[in-house]
């Protein structure tokens, strides 16, 4: 009976845990760039269960079969597929179309150490030294360093990542691509930080000038799957009364006795 309400408790902290996801999938449908968050479930190692108290068999016989404690979110990994293109026409906003990204620094103000992170969000601006900042302030990044531009001027920037300020050839965005994208860990909404260990390959998207990637999530399909975790929360919230009240009626009854 324990084991029992322990399963229980597990299924509720589990299905806890997938509504805040898909809450702040929900919460970012019109975040740009934003790749919705996706939990692996994984079950606990099963046991062999058997029947006690039980002379008129050996052990073998007593084997029930194997029971199932739980189950928990093993990782969360982010679903990288293309968003919706929304076009501005502004000549700094820009969109990936296909795999790949922008790389992005932060200088941490009290360290003064430098972090580069990669992002989906191209809706860049310009800063008061005239750089290339995404709308946190980070540095946008070229092949050369930090991109700086003049406040007045055409911007052109080619598929290639070409930046051209009045015909005059800048730098280039440095556009970056990896070969396992589940080893990149999400900062915030829209930053990812690479591990040392996963391996860069070359850029094969196109850059789309004028153009912003919208979020990826279905926010019909969230709801679908808010709904389906509301009910299996309830259904595990049943089982552990049920189980808690047969309890305390034994408990009760062997009192009495």
């Amino acid at each position: 009976m324990i084991r029992g309400i322990y399963t229980s408790a597990s299924g509720m902290i589990l299905n806890q845990k997938l509504m805040d996801l898909t809450a702040n999938n929900i919460a970012n449908v019109s975040t740009t760039g934003f790749k919705r968050d996706i939990a692996q479930v994984e079950s606990f190692r099963r046991m062999m269960t058997y029947r006690i108290y039980d002379d008129s068999s050996n052990s073998i016989d007593n084997a029930i079969g194997y029971m199932s404690l739980g189950a928990d979110v093993s990782r969360i990994v982010s679903d990288f597929s293309q968003g919706l293109y929304i076009k501005t026409d502004e000549p700094l906003n820009l969109a990936i179309r296909g795999s790949g990204f922008f790389a992005v620094e932060k200088v941490d103000p009290q360290t003064g150490q430098v972090q580069v992170y990669y992002t989906r969000n191209g809706a860049f601006t310009l800063n008061s030294n005239g750089e290339l900042v995404t709308l946190e302030g980070f540095r946008v990044l070229g092949q050369n360093g930090r991109i700086v531009l003049q406040n007045q001027g055409q911007i052109r920037i080619d598929e290639q990542g070409n930046i051209y300020q009045d015909g005059r050839f800048v730098d280039r965005l440095r556009l970056v691509d990896f070969q396992d994208k589940t080893l990149l860990r999400k900062i915030g909404n829209n930053l990812f930080e690479a591990d040392v260990q996963n391996q860069q390959i070359a850029f094969s998207g196109r850059v789309l000038q004028g153009y912003l990637e919208g979020s990826n999530v279905n926010s019909v399909q969230e709801m679908v799957n808010m709904i389906n975790v509301l009910r299996a929360y309830e259904a595990n919230q049943k089982a552990f009364i049920a189980q808690d009240e047969t309890l305390q009626k034994a408990v009760n009854e062997i009192a009495r006795k």
